[in-house]
């Protein structure tokens, strides 16, 4: 009979109910071998330090805080900090009032008479020489002007001016055209089509400065005889109408001049300065020009007559002056694109 019917310790169950006292491990039993850690169970996600644990006042810091491939992680090398774009330059506000209105014509006319084109070079210390030219030349001119008398009435000389600067602009407008033809004819064929493109600049200046001396004679034209509306006849509203017209016209036609005057003008000295933007075809195009130009210029001005009563030296200085001095910072700027850009004439033919 087995010894479990009457629960004996170590027997199994109690046969009168309630937990058995006896039940449990047996002490004697041996050791599990297999007893102990699963070591192909997979690992805990939440074991480890309690993440609600509040931190140790005592532990010693972390010296890479908040880095990590993962994110925030500690024990890794901070990533290197994202570069810091520069700030953009500041927009200067618009010039409002006269002064802002008279800016625009400038602006336009230095639009219009500057060379822009990608990929060129960019030499300040040419940009400033060329500017100090322009300059000095128009200093000197105005300080010839107020020194010695005029040998004529201030309105032949106004006129005689802006003759001069006509034929000047003429001028320079064949000398460019077949300059550029002849540069262009030499170059290479692979570079002919690329210089043809780049020659819309120059002609865009020549036809800005058309359109300036065209808006002035139209402008003058209806200032000096009105628009022919002084007929007396007919009802007083159509009367009244063709007065407020004529007014209104000549009141247009006044302001056309002044800016039309100060667009030209400004217009003018950046096409010189820029030898009317041939540039934009190829940067020693303005170097070999330009004595070219003012030599021309100053032959003309030999076998015309003076406009102001001074002495033969200074007029003969003042005519040479010009051509001499941009002779030589031509020759100075050609050796300058050489040595530090590597530009030279048969590199830009394509023969080099």
């Amino acid at each position: 009979m087995s010894d479990q019917r009457y629960g004996y310790p170590g027997a199994g169950t109690n046969p009168y109910g309630g937990a058995d006292p006896y039940a449990g491990a047996d002490p004697y039993a041996p050791a599990d071998p297999y007893a102990g850690a699963d070591p192909y169970a997979p690992a805990d996600p939440y074991a480890g330090a309690d993440p609600y644990a509040p931190a140790d006042p005592y532990a010693p810091a972390d010296p890479y805080p908040g880095a990590g491939p993962y994110g925030n992680q500690a024990g890794y090398p901070a990533p290197p900090a994202a570069p810091v774009p520069p700030a953009p330059r500041p927009v200067p506000a618009p010039v409002r009032g006269a002064r802002g209105a008279a800016a625009q014509p400038v602006n336009l006319a230095r639009r219009f008479g500057t060379p822009n084109r990608p990929g060129a070079i960019e030499d300040r210390t040419i940009s400033a020489l060329q500017s100090g030219r322009t300059l000095l030349g128009l200093a000197a001119t105005l300080w010839l002007v107020f020194a010695y008398p005029l040998r004529q009435g201030r309105e032949e000389f106004v006129v005689g001016k802006v003759e001069d600067l006509l034929i000047a602009a003429a001028f320079a407008v064949v000398a460019i055209l077949l300059a550029s033809a002849l540069f262009i004819g030499f170059a290479h064929s692979s570079l002919r089509r690329v210089y043809l493109r780049r020659t819309t600049q120059p002609l865009g200046t020549l036809l800005a400065l058309a359109v300036g001396v065209g808006v002035l004679w139209v402008c003058w034209y209806v200032l000096r005889e009105g628009l022919g509306l002084t007929d007396n006849q007919g009802p007083f509203l159509l009367r009244l109408f063709y007065f407020l017209l004529s007014f209104a016209a000549g009141l247009a036609s006044l302001v056309g001049i002044l800016v039309g005057l100060l667009y030209t003008i400004a217009l003018l000295v950046y096409a010189v300065n820029s030898c009317f933007r041939a540039g934009a075809i190829h940067e020693l195009l303005p170097p070999v020009l330009s004595p070219v130009l003012l030599w021309g210029l100053a032959v003309l001005q030999l076998f015309d007559d003076a406009a102001v009563a001074a002495p033969p030296v200074v007029l003969y200085a003042f005519t040479l002056g010009a051509p001499v001095s941009v002779t030589l910072l031509s020759v100075w700027e050609i050796r300058r694109l050489r040595s530090r850009y590597g530009v030279t004439l048969r590199g830009a033919l394509g023969r080099g």
